[in-house]
């Protein structure tokens, strides 16, 4: 009798979540299926994976609530913001289009006058970083994913005590699953003694609320570090040493970061602020301020001097700054309660205008099938298109899924290169020695779907150039994948791979 009853709910269960499944606006004709197989193949356990992680939601009251917040902070900050003037006189028109979706995605325009130093390793980041938090004056925020406590995880949490007992404002928020440990350690106890203010972003602490109304997997990913609003951080860097101890195996993990000042900083601000406010909503509006030049919306990008193509056979030589007038640049950020496919989509757009040269480095590539294809239709139009990827994956999951599309990108004439040393984290894209982005994104699914992430564009020749010659560094370091590799992989591992990349819509 209770079998019958038993049998009679999960069927029934079965088919409600099945119907779910197909009436669906968010999914992909893909994503549908596999959730399907997931649903017939594994029956009872199917139910409890959809049930967990099918919907990606934080529930409507969360949503409402961060879209009311973000508001807030555009209308009572709207010089934050950027302008449509900045785009047209600052960006040259063919790269103008990626720019003018970010801005329609996200509400963060083109803003000019921006520098940029593009740090030489993780010692000299570590180095900058606590440099500028022992110079603050007025206050510091900073948001990582991952905060261990190791070298730069205590470091940081010990300028930030410096600078709270010297009357700076301090902020530091973590995410709740990927900084657990930090959360509940002695120096995040020793913070919050000495009056640095503490936050958690989607916290887990009650998991089983989190469980039955929301997914566990839905994480801030993002890692924002800004200082008295003129200074920040941006790139792939946790608040973790390169050794990442809770991976070791893996090791170096090699990170790209940029020291950045001018009006984009002010736009990372707004953004930390809204994660914060999401979590805080007391904190007055006025505790963030802004620090941006009037001057700069007078002030012009340098246009290039000649639309000559930069040489793609050797990178150009690297600078130590910016010129002194600036670049342009704008914040991208991105997040489950944000317009569904924003990521692929932007990335679609940018990729779509390249004209000579595109050089990506990520370390987990797991992606739509759009993105597949304009980066194989990219090649095809006569782009030189080169990936960079680690040789040794932290995720077998990730590293099988990857190598299933390896063939086709080697057949469109991508250029594929596997980084050797320890696992390249950084996540790197330059277009034509001219556009560049830099920040949390992967390119994954999670990246697309589930995470809040943060990444800055610009549109700087000579910032790109440094970027361009470390994402040579890395092809230095690497190994060239060919066909005739992938074509001698033994048959089993060709199918390991496209059984885990058919998942890869649930992934």
């Amino acid at each position: 009798m209770l079998l019958d009853i038993f049998l009679t709910v999960h069927f029934m269960l079965l088919i409600l979540i099945s119907l779910r499944v197909l009436a669906r606006h968010d999914l992909t004709s893909s994503a549908r299926l596999a959730w399907l197989v997931i649903l017939f193949i594994l029956p009872y356990l199917g139910v409890v994976i959809y049930w967990m992680f099918g919907e990606v939601h934080l529930g409507r009251d969360f949503t409402r609530k961060r879209k009311e917040i973000i508001d807030k902070l555009s209308a009572h900050s709207p010089e934050v913001l950027g302008d449509d003037i900045a785009l047209s006189e600052a960006i040259k028109p063919e790269y103008q289009a990626a720019f003018a979706y970010s801005a329609n995605a996200t509400g963060y325009h083109t803003t000019v006058g921006n520098h940029a130093e593009l740090m030489a390793d993780a010692a000299e980041t570590r180095k900058r970083m606590i440099a500028d938090f022992d110079a603050a004056t007025d206050h510091i925020h900073v948001l990582y994913y991952i905060w261990l406590i190791d070298g730069m995880g205590i470091d940081t949490a010990q300028a930030l005590i410096r600078a709270a007992r010297r009357g700076v404002i301090c902020r530091a928020m973590v995410d709740g699953m990927g900084s657990r440990k930090m959360v509940g350690s002695k120096i995040w106890q020793e913070m919050i003694e000495a009056g640095v203010q503490v936050s958690v972003a989607l916290p887990i602490s009650n998991l089983l609320k989190v469980l039955m109304f929301s997914r566990i997997d839905l994480r801030n990913h993002r890692k924002i570090t800004v200082i008295d609003g003129k200074i920040g951080y941006c790139g792939s860097r946790n608040c973790a040493d390169p050794e990442f101890r809770v991976k070791p195996k893996f090791a170096p993990w090699v990170d790209i970061m940029l020291r950045v000042e001018g009006p984009v900083v002010a736009q990372n601000q707004m953004l930390f602020a809204s994660d914060w406010l999401t979590e805080n909503p007391d904190t007055p509006l006025d505790s963030f301020p802004y620090f941006i030049d009037p001057q700069l919306k007078q002030q012009k990008s340098p246009q290039p001097e000649t639309d000559e193509p930069l040489p793609i056979t050797s990178p150009p030589p690297l600078p130590v700054t910016s010129p002194p007038n600036g670049f342009a640049a704008q914040v991208f950020s991105d997040g489950p309660t944000q317009r569904r496919s924003t990521t692929p989509q932007f990335l679609g757009v940018l990729i779509g205008q390249a004209k000579r040269t595109l050089i990506i480095s990520t370390p987990y590539f797991v992606p739509d099938y759009s993105l597949v294809s304009i980066l194989c239709a990219t090649a095809y139009r006569g782009v030189q298109v080169t990936m960079i990827f680690p040789k040794n994956n932290d995720s077998i999951v990730v590293a099988a899924t990857s190598h299933s599309y390896y063939w086709q990108l080697l057949e469109a004439g991508v250029n594929i290169y596997e980084y050797k040393p320890g696992l390249l984290h950084a996540k790197t894209l330059t277009i034509d020695g001219e556009i560049s982005l830099i920040g949390s994104t992967n390119l994954d699914l999670r990246s697309f779907d589930l995470n809040y992430e943060n990444n800055i564009v610009f549109s700087d020749k000579t910032l790109t150039a440094a970027i361009v010659e470390r994402q040579y560094q890395y092809i230095a370091d690497s190994e060239e994948v060919t066909r005739e590799q992938v074509e001698n992989w033994p048959l089993s591992y060709k199918i390991w791979n496209n059984i885990v990349a058919t998942m890869g819509p649930v992934l």
